[in-house]
């Protein structure tokens, strides 16, 4: 529990300054809390759904409309780009909601306009999953998703760390955050599935070019990953939710180790990367991520903040800033749309937040540059 260290924490914030800066090289890490923001920052500039039940995944579809998953309904619901409407797209069978588990990210397939296939990261009661679903909007609603078919399975499981997010990256393959399940020692062991990062075909199978022959596993020593974002050269960022000292933003490198449960944060140590950015989680949680305006925009749930990460190749190109800060509460998950605008759905419904009136819901936001 984060509670068990509250000294260590309180004394960290009295040493560390307000923010970095300056830009650390790769491999170095920044003591970034809460900054003033810059005068040009997100703008909300539409409410695109309330009342949605703990929102988690986000998937543009071509026309701009939006599938949304509720983690614990299963529920995968279609949220017009313009107007607010909101409709049921149909249950996911199989989900076993339950702590952090449930129906979590979700992903288009790089042939969506023919194929119509959606990816989703699940819950059920022995593991976590990769599934692919067919989708017929055609369909009367509540009815237009096919029954599941495994993409991977067995997944470690837990009440906590469940990882969950899901994307396509610029190679056409399919990468996979998964969480320690909270049994920490997973996270080192290239054997298992938990506490990775993972590349796959769209099939399911261990990519091509994978660091270890023959697995699925493209990075490990990983907590609880549940953020990824490729920047504007191609490179891979994730956003790590740590256990009491330090929540991470790491740059990913195919084989490398981030140091879980050895080294929380950045440690300096040999056979270990760290991270290009570091927060106290009372400043972060972060959840999801995402690149646009030539900066990573980085979700954080119990910091109830947006973070502004400003990069230049492999490391900081300033200090970050945090905006929206208390707003709107928890904010889960942050993508890109097709305009440039960032899409942020909240999470205050998760158990955890003070839901408001209209929680949850998803935001429209313009950034600079957008």
């Amino acid at each position: 529990m984060r509670c068990r260290r509250l000294a260590v924490l309180l004394l960290g914030a009295l040493l560390l300054p307000a923010a970095c800066s300056s830009a650390p090289v790769r491999g170095s890490a920044s003591s970034a809390t809460a900054s003033a923001p810059a005068s040009a920052g997100p703008v909300v500039r539409a409410t695109l759904a309330e009342g949605l039940a703990v929102p988690w995944g986000v998937a543009v579809l071509p026309d701009g409309d939006l599938l949304v998953s509720e983690r614990d309904t299963a529920r995968i619901v279609r949220v017009a780009a313009t107007g607010g409407t909101t409709s049921e797209e149909g249950v996911v069978p199989g989900v076993t909601a339950g702590g952090e588990g449930g129906l979590l990210g979700l992903a288009l397939s790089p042939s969506f306009a023919d194929d119509h296939l959606v990816y989703a990261y699940l819950s059920t009661a022995g593991d976590n999953r990769v599934v692919r679903i067919g989708y017929h909007p055609e369909r009367p609603a509540g009815s237009r998703l096919e029954a599941p078919v495994d993409v991977l399975s067995g997944i470690p499981h837990g009440p906590r760390h469940n990882g969950g997010r899901i994307a396509f990256g610029p190679d056409g393959m399919l990468y996979v955050t998964t969480g320690d399940s909270s049994d920490p020692e997973l996270a080192q062991d290239k054997g298992s599935l938990g506490g990775k990062i993972l590349r796959l075909t769209p099939d399911g199978a261990p990519a091509p070019g994978n660091p270890f022959p023959g697995s699925p596993v493209y990075s490990y020593g990983h907590r609880n990953v549940q953020g990824l974002a490729w920047d504007g050269e191609g490179q891979l960022w994730a956003s790590e939710f740590g256990e009491d000292t330090w929540d991470e933003l790491n740059l990913i490198r195919p084989g490398g180790n981030y140091g879980w449960p050895t080294v929380e944060g950045s440690g300096h140590r040999p056979g270990f990367l760290d991270p290009v950015a570091q927060w106290h989680p009372a400043d972060a949680s972060p959840s999801g991520l995402a690149y646009a305006g030539g900066a990573l925009w980085m979700a954080a749930l119990r910091g109830t903040r947006l973070w502004y990460v400003p990069i230049a190749g492999d490391h900081l190109a300033g200090s970050p800033q945090s905006y929206l800060d208390g707003a709107y509460g928890r904010l889960r998950t942050v993508v890109t749309d097709r305009d440039g605008t960032l899409l942020l759905a909240t999470g205050n419904t998760d158990g955890r937040g003070d839901p408001r009136p209209g929680d949850d819901r998803i935001l429209r936001l313009g950034v600079p540059g957008s």
